[in-house]
């Protein structure tokens, strides 16, 4: 009688309820064998199906498992043949490994301060390997017909292990990687300092996507996923043949942003994205799940929510082991062992691993006999094992109509030995000693003398070694090396601005909100020939919130489907239309979802070649508050687009309350270094930055974003003045001057002058303030400041070169404006005080400077009572204007 394999074991092993009838359980399990045997798996796959339909129907209460055996997904016999030379990469992986050991080690020698991990990559390695060798394709060119590249998301610790291949690739030097985290000292050495993680901002060059926040990178790969798609169906891009890998930590999926978008993955049948998720068992403080299994859980999650799973549990070393396993002690015992317990097996050595493991029963103890202790230390988890690997790879590669995600099994800090091997610290080891380092020579075969290997020595094949030659001509025929940033992508004209905007430059005092302008530019700006198809408009759920609701008919909401139904509203000149080839992104009440589109969208110059335009707009206060980190990885990619927060400040949204009013995004965007952060709050003023930052981005391709803050109130729009076009840009210019009326002047502050300064929704506020001054006999400048970030980082450029030696640096820009006026200066602001106080050096000597600003909790009631409340409206301007003259 044939054994039976470890999937048919699976009742026996998962310890299922004794059976009633144990003579018709087999009779139904010898039809169902016969079935598969003459029919096929497909009939018995329909077979199956259809007897889930009938349990249904009857509410028998059942629910198949999500689970399958703890063993692998491919079987032995499904094994494509390995492509490569198995000998020649297991020798380039123990050389990558040693070099990125030794970057690491190097470097805290050295400083001890520097930081660095060594067990992840030790655990992922071979998982690179594989990809690198067979299956990351590099982009060959932007030419008709040649591949323009897979996307590869690497996990942040193992950043190392990618340097370490970039120098046998003759991409990196000796000198760049002992400047590992050295990135200010390198160029004094004449190397390139290597960043702590994946970061393109430092290395523009090298890196694509910024991975070191956890959680950003598997979000951002589906994204990027369903990107490809969208250009491929708008008929812009053709990305029919490129991949989307990534590979993630099996911790980092504890992340709400690893996991917030599974479903859309499948829904979506991104069948062009592959996660690999690095299961070493290990967070930073100990197991992933102790008193379980992660790669149970990680399967029910991922099955349940769409995907196809492949298990990559077991290496080859242990396919004799189930074969020999004949009555399933192999399999009931790993199903019984939890994670916590497999990581002690891990830091153990083969001793210990027979007498606990396999010790536990008699039939596994038959099942290593004749097996050395050293042959039971090296049976290798799945991870390890590049035949195993691949396998594992090339079926998700084949996959079709599902994301796949591999759950790969390995130790972390593998080969480490008592060093670090499945150890608690083996995340913070950075150092071995002498007989540490020997050991890992020995354990990888290195050709490596004593002293080259307690000296840390990097070690290269000679250029025309078989290792070399392979790794080269593996690479050659996948397009070239990865990781590689390329930025090269066409110029896009952008219209003039008369032709989309002239009702706002010359809005004759119509009542309108900024958002309402926005929306009408918009809806011009998509018809342009040249510039409209590549502008991706995204939202969050609200597109009639924002007006934008004649878009849909106009240019569609991108469906992967289209639309397989009538709308409810159809018959409205403002429905609801999906499309294949719709433009809009309709991401749902997601976030975070929404800013990781808007990043593929503004990445899309550099990773496809191909320039597109975003504008994401969203209630601004779920923006920086809610995405921050998302946005601050964008800005490390180099994103460039427009993110609008709309229904912005903190006394806009009145009856929203406390959690919807916004009253420090700009204090945010503030800090981040390629943001151009403005709060307009004229349509005129609006337009101006809308056209500036368009060709910045997409003519002039500077690698900057622009925030811009949008108002939903309706108010007068004057004209914008002439010549303000430059002060709009740099952060402010002088709206108004008032002369005061000489019969009211009141005695107390006669003959007197006042400056007032306002943004976006509060400069409307200030003018009346100024109206009332003006009443009483005081002179008022209103100065409409555009960008408070803008004028205080001219100021801190300004005293960079005075401090660099310029003896008479030309004063800052609001400095400048500021001289053409009088009197104390009064800023006013719908945000926190801090944004309005970070120019308060800029003031000239000898002016006071007062800040008004909406600080504390919002609150829900009228525009005018919150104003009120926070002392911004035009009654607490005056009063400050009044309050600072009388003192003096």
């Amino acid at each position: 009688m044939n054994a039976l394999t470890p999937h048919a074991l699976l009742q026996q092993a998962t310890g299922a309820p004794l059976d009633a009838d144990p003579e018709e359980t087999a009779e139904w399990r010898d039809a169902f064998l016969a079935l598969v045997a003459t029919e096929g798996p497909e009939r018995a796959r329909h077979m199956l199906q259809e007897l889930v339909r009938v349990a249904r129907a009857q509410r028998i209460g059942w629910q198949p498992d999500l689970n399958t055996p703890y063993v692998n997904t491919v079987a032995v016999q499904d094994q494509p043949v390995f492509p490569g030379d198995l000998a020649i990469e297991e020798r380039v992986a123990s050389i990558v490994r040693w070099n990125a050991l030794a970057m690491v080690v190097r470097a805290n020698q050295a400083y001890g301060e520097l930081g660095g991990h060594i067990a992840s990559y030790a655990s992922a390695a071979d998982l690179f390997e594989s990809g690198f060798n067979h299956f990351f394709r590099a982009r060959e060119g932007l030419g008709e017909g040649q591949h323009r590249g897979d996307l590869v998301f690497f996990q942040p610790h193992s950043a190392p292990g990618v340097y370490a291949r970039a120098f046998l690739e003759g991409r990196l030097s000796e000198q760049d990687l002992m400047h590992y985290r050295q990135e200010l000292t390198a160029p004094g050495a004449g190397a390139q300092g290597l960043s702590s993680y994946p970061h393109p901002w430092l290395m523009p060059d090298f890196w694509q996507f910024p991975t070191g926040s956890m959680g950003i990178g598997p979000i951002s790969s589906i994204y990027h996923a369903r990107f490809m798609r969208y250009l491929t169906h708008r008929n812009l891009l053709d990305c029919t043949h490129r991949k989307v890998w990534g590979v993630f930590g099996d911790g980092e999926m504890d992340e709400p942003e690893s996991m917030s978008a599974l479903t859309l993955a499948a829904r979506e049948g991104l069948d062009n994205l592959v996660w690999v998720v690095n299961c070493n068992l290990q967070r930073l403080d100990g197991p992933v799940r102790g008193n379980g299994r992660i790669i149970d859980e990680l399967e029910r999650l991922f099955a349940g929510a769409g995907w196809n799973v492949v298990k990559l549990v077991w290496g080859s070393d242990w396919d004799g082991l189930f074969a020999r396993d004949l009555t399933g002690a192999l399999v009931r015992t790993l199903e019984g062992t939890v994670d916590g317990q497999m990581q002690t097996f891990a830091a153990k050595d083969g001793r210990f691993n027979r007498d606990n493991f396999f010790g536990q029963n008699p039939e596994l103890a038959a099942l290593a006999q004749g097996m050395t202790d050293e042959q039971i230390d090296r049976l290798k988890r799945g991870g390890h094992d590049l035949v195993k690997i691949h396998a594992a790879y090339a079926a998700a590669a084949a996959h079709q109509g599902q994301p796949t995600v591999i759950l790969a099994h390995t130790k972390k800090g593998y080969g480490m030995g008592t060093a670090g091997q499945g150890k608690m610290t083996t995340h913070s080891q950075k150092k071995l000693d002498e007989t540490d380092l020997i050991e890992f020579r020995n354990r990888f075969n290195l050709p490596l003398s004593d002293e080259q290997a307690t000296s840390l020595a990097f070690f290269k094949p000679a250029e025309d070694s078989s290792e070399m030659r392979y790794l080269r001509s593996h690479r050659d025929a996948l397009g070239g090396y990865l990781p590689r940033r390329e930025t090269a992508c066409d110029a896009l004209p952008v219209p003039s601005i008369d032709s989309y905007a002239q009702f706002a430059l010359q809005a004759d005092g119509k009542e309108m909100s900024t958002t309402m302008a926005f929306v009408r530019m918009l809806g011009t700006l998509l018809k342009d020939a040249t510039l409209g198809p590549r502008i991706v408009p995204i939202v969050a759920d609200e597109a009639r919130t924002f007006g934008m609701a004649n878009l849909f008919k106009q240019v569609g909401i991108y469906s992967s489907v289209g639309q397989r139904y009538a709308p409810e509203d159809i018959g409205s000149v403002l429905s609801y239309r999906e499309a294949l080839d719709g433009q809009i992104l309709e991401e749902g009440i997601s976030e975070a979802g929404a800013i990781a589109s808007w990043t593929a969208a503004a990445t899309s110059y550099s990773v496809h070649g191909l320039a597109m335009l975003p504008f994401y707009i969203y209630y601004s206060m779920f923006g920086f508050q809610r995405v921050g980190d998302a946005i601050w990885a964008a800005a490390d990619q180099r994103a460039r687009g427009f993110l609008l927060g709309a229904t912005s400040g903190r006394t806009t949204l009145g009856g929203e309350g406390l959690q919807h009013q916004d009253g420090s995004s700009h204090l945010v965007a503030a800090t981040i270094p390629n943001c151009k952060a403005y709060d307009p709050a004229y349509a005129g003023e609006m337009a101006v930055i809308i056209d500036a930052g368009m060709r910045e981005m997409v003519t002039e391709q500077r690698d900057v974003f622009y925030y811009v803050t949008l108002m939903n109130e309706n108010y007068a729009q004057p004209d914008l003045p002439a010549g303000a076009a430059e002060g709009v840009l740099r952060g402010c210019y002088v709206f108004r001057s008032y002369s005061g009326n000489m019969h009211q002047r009141d005695s107390a502050i006669s003959s007197q002058s006042v400056t007032l300064m306002g943004s976006g929704a509060i400069l409307t506020e200030v003018v009346k303030a100024a109206e009332q001054l003006v009443s009483e006999g005081v002179d008022v400048t209103v100065l409409s400041v555009t960008s408070w970030s803008e004028l205080a980082r001219d100021g801190v450029a300004c005293e960079q070169r005075w401090l660099a030696g310029d003896a008479q640096p030309a004063p800052a820009w609001l400095t400048q404006q500021l001289a053409t006026t009088r009197g104390p200066v009064i800023a006013a602001t719908d945000y926190v005080r801090a944004v309005p106080e970070t120019v308060r050096a800029l003031v000239p000597e000898g002016r006071r400077f007062v800040t008004l600003g909406t600080d504390g909790f919002g609150r829900s009631d009228t525009r005018a009572a919150l104003r009120q409340f926070f002392g911004v409206d035009a009654h607490a301007v005056a009063h400050a204007a009044r309050r600072t003259l009388s003192a003096g």
